[in-house]
């Protein structure tokens, strides 16, 4: 029973360890003049070839869910929702901005997800409530450390610059990313529908994988005609679409794996984690630039995230407080029952 608890929380792990590679490779990619909406369909095409021969044969023979129209435009819409503007949003934010940058914005999630869920009437806010307060302190803290690394760079802290970049992309970048982490929040509650329609996750990842292909290379030949921005020109480009291919479907799989069992906010809870792996490996390897209001920011985003996480938890210790005591209700209320039965119906008298 305790394994079965911590499968969450490893699998979670593991997404992001191949998030902070993703973002590391893609941002490599990049610089060498990749166009980031090719990378982004190369990504899903890369991730649906890999993931489609273990969804065929473990699905042959039976009678899974099966695809109608109702759920070919549910998955269509979060494919178009949490891969298609969420991908492309956060390639060019990679690209404008810096790896750092990108993987501490992510942490904006849990509050953006408390927000949309709010205002969707998922979560419940009581002013007098230590734990409301905490989650709207928390989201406060984020989204003000977000304002403070996309208006404010502050002295260099360490790095060197490996390309000139002009200064207005740091902005543009972070709104991209800011862009991204909101269709990514978007989509984290969808998830939460589809799948209690849809609940096959295999087959899930896989369509979602393929209709976010298509989207994508739509998109790709509207904002660029030219087909020689589809062309890898080196060996890093090549690696980091394959490689994007396999975390798409290792990270993709996980969260909607995780997403029915604890939720949508604890699958955001990890990413601190990607922000630490990519922090310390982009100044050592690619010296990067890292900023102190990149740095303060971030600081900040994380603190909001975790003060957020608090106030969830504490709601879900509440819950689950509620449904055991209703659940002791109805065990005594089954019992009296039950010894009520054993009387006769009507006494002797």
């Amino acid at each position: 029973m305790g394994v079965e608890n911590y499968k969450p929380m490893i699998v979670m792990v593991l997404c992001q360890c191949a998030y902070a590679g993703l973002v590391l490779s893609g941002r490599a990619a990049l610089l060498q003049g990749f166009s980031s909406r090719v990378f982004v369909v190369y990504r899903q095409l890369a991730a649906f070839l890999l993931i489609v021969p273990f969804a065929y044969f473990s699905r042959r023979g039976t009678t899974g869910c099966s695809m109608n129209w109702k759920s070919f435009w549910l998955i269509s819409l979060l494919s178009l929702i949490g891969v298609t503007i969420n991908q492309n949003m956060y390639f060019e934010g990679l690209y404008l901005a810096s790896s750092t940058a990108a993987s501490a914005l992510v942490n904006l999630v849990p509050a953006i997800t408390f927000v949309i869920a709010y205002l969707m009437g998922m979560e419940k806010v009581h002013l007098g409530n230590v734990r409301s307060w905490a989650k709207i302190m928390g989201t406060v803290f984020c989204v003000s450390g977000a304002v403070l690394m996309a208006t404010v760079k502050g002295p260099k802290l360490l790095g060197m610059e490996l390309l000139p970049q002009k200064q207005d992309t740091w902005f543009i970048g972070c709104l991209c990313l800011l862009a991204s982490s909101s269709s990514w929040s978007l989509w984290l509650i969808l998830q939460v529908h589809v799948t209690a329609y849809y609940s096959d996750h295999l087959l899930l990842t896989t369509w979602m994988c393929l209709i976010a292909a298509i989207q994508s290379a739509i998109l790709t030949f509207i904002i660029e005609p030219d087909l020689n921005t589809w062309k890898l020109t080196s060996p890093v480009q090549l690696f980091s679409c394959l490689y994007a291919g396999v975390a798409s479907v290792v990270t993709i799989f996980g969260q909607a794996w995780c997403i029915p069992k604890r939720g949508p906010l604890f699958c955001a809870m990890f990413n601190p984690l990607c922000t630490l792996i990519v922090a310390i490996f982009a100044c050592i390897f690619t010296h990067e630039d890292l900023y102190t209001g990149s740095l303060t920011g971030g600081l900040a985003i994380i603190i909001g995230l975790y003060t957020v996480l608090w106030g969830k938890a504490k709601d879900h210790e509440e819950m689950k407080k509620q449904d055991a005591q209703q659940q002791n209700n109805v065990n005594g209320e089954n019992v009296s029952t039950i010894v009520d039965l054993e009387h006769p119906l009507l006494s002797e008298n």
